[in-house]
């Protein structure tokens, strides 16, 4: 079977490709959704909602991957998916996967050893796992050439005992597989708690809740703009419903805080969403209608 050519998106004079590592369906959008799931918003909103967030039983779809961006300079990739062996004793679901990620990366153009950059919206499980490879028993960084970039806030809380807790059990042993051999090799870089700018055409925005740290990245080239929103949002059913946390937002009432800013920031603009976790193209734009936000795939 040929394997499809993933769509490359041009931001100014960047080009942004998704490589997805999996996608995932038959998710209960009451367990998705603890305690704010309306099923009301799907009957009254099946026919206009865009096709592709849900499964024939409207069960949730989602994605787990990475956005590689490319400029006339540099490979970067935003946040690093799942990786697999990974020992996730609390987390099996996600636990020694074996999925041809390296293969799709390369495909897309990308060997491990060009990537300059990788740039980590925050230190959650599937956004950090192929920081790391196991060879011969020992995890090494994946891309040997590259700096990876972090919330300084993130590496002070998971490197800690104060995130062993009930809300953050789905990242046990995150940081000790796929965060601290990159530290230990001296390969990384942090970004204050104010974010900033990065490399001329990225800046980093302090998007916390989700998790203690989290930051959304800005790209602007050429004059067009796009935002790498991390995990401000999981699933489209939050662009219509900016109060709803899933149940993996650790800070929940900073959660929809940042949300609501987030969309803000972009509805009714020429700004590219580039998601973590939507279906689909898991890209495209929020607008508003009747005072209510509204997704849109590329």
């Amino acid at each position: 079977m040929t394997a499809k050519i993933p769509k490359v998106y041009r931001v100014g004079d960047v080009t942004v490709t998704r490589i997805t590592e999996m996608m995932l369906d038959g998710i209960p959008p009451e367990v998705y959704f603890p305690g704010s799931w309306n099923p009301l918003f799907l009957e009254e909103n099946r026919n206009s909602l865009p096709a592709g967030l849900i499964d024939g039983n409207s069960q949730l779809i989602v994605s787990i991957g990475t956005w590689v961006v490319k400029t006339p300079k540099h490979t970067i990739l935003i946040d690093t998916a799942t990786g697999n062996d990974k020992n996730l004793p609390l987390n099996p679901d996600l636990a020694n996967l074996q999925l041809p990620y390296l293969q799709r990366l390369k495909e897309a153009g990308v060997t491990p050893e060009e990537v300059d950059y990788v740039l980590l919206t925050h230190l959650h499980v599937d956004h950090v796992g192929w920081n790391t490879k196991l060879v011969d028993g020992n995890w090494v960084p994946t891309f040997p050439n590259a700096k990876y970039v972090f919330p300084l806030a993130e590496q002070q809380y998971y490197s800690s005992e104060v995130s062993h807790n009930k809300a953050n059990e789905a990242n046990f042993n995150v940081y000790e597989e796929s965060v601290l051999p990159v530290v230990e090799a001296g390969l990384t870089q942090t970004i204050g708690p104010e974010g900033g700018e990065f490399l001329d055409i990225f800046t980093f925005i302090p998007t916390p809740g989700h998790s203690i740290g989290q930051m959304s990245i800005r790209l602007k080239s050429g004059g067009e703009e796009a935002l790498f929103g991390a995990d401000v949002m999981h699933h489209p059913f939050q662009v219509y419903n900016p109060e709803w946390n899933s149940m993996y937002c650790e800070f929940t009432d900073q959660a929809r805080i940042t949300r609501l800013s987030v969309l803000e920031l972009i509805a009714d603009r020429p700004v590219i969403y580039f998601s973590t976790h939507f279906p689909g193209s898991a890209a495209g734009y929020v607008t508003r209608s009747e005072g209510k936000y509204k997704w849109n795939f590329i």
